[in-house]
């Protein structure tokens, strides 16, 4: 769960832009072709961005929160968003698709082990792929933590986190029959998989404008459109994930499984006001892990873009330079 939201701009903070060195698609022999790029020192130490979502795809601004004479910064539109191809696509796109397309990169790329860089729903990928391959981690960097669980959707689609924007719970619920609104990830799926493409559009925008609207403290709840092609990528993916409990074995798998990487340092990098990703699954995630530091920043929400949220991941990644060689 994710997106782009827009006191000192988050820009500010960042590195200059920056273009990158290697661009590629990888064919991943199932109907899949997946956009990566490399960007930073060529030798530099590798960091793995995982973008939000699913279906968020990456951006530009995201090659900038790492300095660019240390890092090799390697950036992938997961399956069926971005750049990669088909577009929308769900067939033979789950979790562990995408945990065997980072390590296909990874082999690719020749990398040994990588900093994973992750937001949201590219938090929760992080998480996963070092529970299932730990020696190939050296650190994680999280924000807006997800854990994938029934009681984080039920929050932000089950009226939670609609108690606090009425109006605009109010605009996404309206579309679907009452009879109906007790499943909300539901009702969506079968509207944004009905096959008509006019309607999988239409509801797809609402859902990606929900979620949009929360981002971010700044946005006040606005309720932007966003493109119709980008909202029923998003849209269809993140929901196909979600009604399937994002592929996990169990509900609260990650914690369950947590031992496996408590050897591994992390850092969290968290908003005090994140009504989409609340703050209680990162408080959970760090409590008796003795190598993670959790950061609380106040007054940001959930949005990469938050200045508070930009400010403190380049923190993190700056402070990360001088222990890479230990790592």
């Amino acid at each position: 769960m994710d997106h782009r939201s827009g006191q000192k701009r988050a820009v500010e903070y960042l590195y200059p832009p920056v273009e990158p060195f290697d661009q590629r698609q990888i064919d991943m022999g199932d109907g899949h072709r997946i956009y990566v790029e490399q960007c930073g020192r060529p030798d530099g130490v590798p960091v793995l961005v995982l973008h939000g979502g699913p279906g968020g795809g990456c951006s530009p601004a995201m090659r900038r929160y790492f300095d660019p004479e240390v890092y090799r910064v390697i950036l992938f539109d997961q399956r069926g968003c971005g750049r990669s191809r088909p577009t929308a696509a769900v067939a033979a796109n789950s979790t562990w698709h995408l945990v065997s397309d980072i390590e296909t990169i990874r082999e690719l790329l020749g990398i040994d082990r990588f900093v994973l860089f992750g937001g949201s729903w590219g938090a929760t990928l992080a998480l996963i792929y070092a529970i299932t391959h730990p020696d190939r981690v050296r650190h994680l960097v999280l924000r807006g933590v997800f854990l994938g669980t029934r009681s984080e959707l039920d929050w932000f689609y089950g009226g939670g986190a609609g108690a606090f924007f009425p109006d605009l719970w109010a605009r996404f619920v309206e579309p679907i029959p009452e009879a109906e609104r007790g499943d909300m990830i539901g009702a969506y799926h079968r509207r944004l998989f009905s096959g008509n493409l006019l309607e999988e559009m239409r509801f797809a925008r609402i859902w990606a404008q929900w979620e949009n609207a929360l981002a971010s403290v700044s946005t006040e709840g606005a309720w932007h459109e966003s493109p119709s092609d980008y909202a029923r990528a998003f849209a269809r993916l993140e929901n196909h994930y979600f009604v399937n409990g994002c592929f996990l074995e169990s509900d609260g798998w990650i914690l369950q499984n947590r031992g496996r990487i408590e050897q591994i340092g992390a850092t969290i990098v968290q908003g005090r006001y994140d009504m989409i990703c609340p703050p209680a699954a990162a408080w959970r995630l760090a409590q008796g892990w003795r190598r993670c530091h959790l950061r609380m920043v106040g007054m940001a929400g959930h949005a990469l873009s938050e200045p508070g949220i930009s400010a403190g991941l380049v923190s993190v990644m700056n402070g990360l330079r001088p222990l890479m060689k230990d790592l």
